[in-house]
């Protein structure tokens, strides 16, 4: 089955319009999910760099989110290594990744053990910092964002998930059930499905930021929610949030729950009046980055750089030392 569906085509651009230039990566290991690995390294690669996996949305490619997305721009900024997983029609029609198939959403198994493979190889390839390594994704490739975070806690120091679900909600309902209208969980259930992927691992948990469009009609806003209400609980908090705040030219509602030692556990980013894709504010300003024009790539704000300054690379929180 096929999911995660878009509602217009977002074909990929011809070779001659690529903004950047990605490297393929043919061996990086018994690669059982049948993904394809590309790697974008900047000029100025500092030793050990910080990884950062992204995974693209249905339909696209890796290239498409690595010239719309924003990332490698803050990648040439702030010096890590990004590596883009792509997906094929022979794993899914639509260029899903399988976020809900069994067979690809487990530990050691399918494609979540072929991304896992790819982080592997960055670190022994091209001297990737095994404890800064990161993962984010839109839609399909949100959904397995939630996989990889679940399933390899011990890798991935935080996540974020773009217009994605929560762990294993299709572990007793369908796809499309949980995209649209959404299912309605306690915490403690929630929390329970991510504990399950790897039940002997006990921590540190990874560091959950989630971006939603509030206008979202294909993966419905309700997620947004209940991937709070999953990762809260995984981290032992309530989902009464500790901090709220505005951010951004379009006032991107924040909501921020906080850990123990004063760190950003989980926190939930809505962003107002658009739909289903990755936000982007394409310009040349600090906050600014990515390119519109590729259909779910929505003109707002520059997702790539809040989520770059979340995982401590760059931005605020970077200069404050968080």
């Amino acid at each position: 089955m096929s999911t995660l569906l878009a509602p217009t085509p977002a074909a990929g651009r011809p070779a001659r319009e690529a903004g950047v230039t990605l490297e393929r990566v043919s061996n990086f290991g018994s690669n059982p999910g049948n993904l394809a690995m590309y790697v974008y390294r900047p000029a100025r690669l500092p030793a050990q760099p910080a990884v950062v996996v992204a995974l693209h949305g249905c339909t696209q490619s890796a290239q498409v989110y690595a010239d719309n997305s924003g990332l490698t721009t803050l990648a040439d900024r702030h010096g890590f290594l990004v590596v883009f997983a792509e997906t094929t029609t022979a794993n899914n029609l639509n260029r899903c990744f399988n976020w809900f198939q069994p067979v690809d959403n487990q530990r050691g198994r399918g494609e979540a053990a072929s991304i896992r493979q790819m982080v592997a190889h960055a670190d022994s390839a091209y001297g990737g910092d095994p404890s800064r390594t990161y993962v984010t994704g839109l839609s399909a490739g949100g959904a397995m964002t939630s996989v990889m975070l679940a399933t390899y806690p011990e890798v991935f120091r935080a996540g974020a998930v773009i217009a994605g679900l929560p762990y294993h909600c299709t572990r007793d309902t369908g796809p499309f059930t949980c995209m649209n209208p959404g299912v309605d969980r306690t915490p403690a259930d929630w929390a329970e499905r991510v504990r399950d992927a790897f039940p002997s691992y006990t921590g540190p948990w990874p560091r959950v930021a989630v971006w939603h469009g509030d206008q979202d009609s294909t993966v419905v806003p309700k997620n947004a929610d209940e991937l709070r209400d999953q990762w809260t609980a995984v981290h032992g908090l309530d989902q009464t949030p500790d901090r709220t705040s505005t951010i951004g030219p379009d006032r991107t509602r924040r909501e921020e729950y906080m850990a123990g030692d004063g760190s950003v556990a989980v926190q939930v980013n809505k962003v107002p009046g658009i739909g289903h894709g990755t936000p982007v504010d394409p310009g040349t300003e600090p906050e600014q980055c990515g390119r519109t024009g590729t259909a779910h790539f929505i003109r707002s704000i520059c997702s790539s750089y809040w989520i770059t300054d979340f995982f401590g690379l760059g931005g605020p929180s970077a200069r404050a030392g968080s």
